[in-house]
């Protein structure tokens, strides 16, 4: 890995980011796996609204979601689904 915080991390052979920046991880939407940007830190931004109500945690993720990732707009709910799938999933664990 070359660069620094200044300049931006990039792998030192190829160019591109290196393996520990990524943020991405991968969730299956709609029977394909897909690449979501900063997954984790849009579900930890939710979890700290300590909303109730599925259809409001759904609402804030897709938000989240949208800011770094281009959801299809006829695939909105699929992706819901997904997310609040993830959600619960991550909520179990850190109980």
């Amino acid at each position: 890995m070359a660069g620094d915080e200044k300049d931006g991390y990039y792998c030192s052979i190829c160019g591109g980011i290196p393996p520990d920046k990524i943020k991405t991880r991968q969730l299956c939407i709609d029977g394909k796996e897909t690449g979501i940007d900063h997954l984790d830190s849009i579900i930890a931004e939710v979890k700290k609204l300590r909303l109730t109500q599925d259809s409001d945690i759904a609402l804030e993720l897709i938000k989240r979601v949208n800011v770094f990732n281009y959801v299809p707009s006829k695939k909105t709910e699929q992706y819901k689904d997904a997310l609040m799938k993830e959600y619960k999933a991550t909520m179990e664990h850190h109980v």
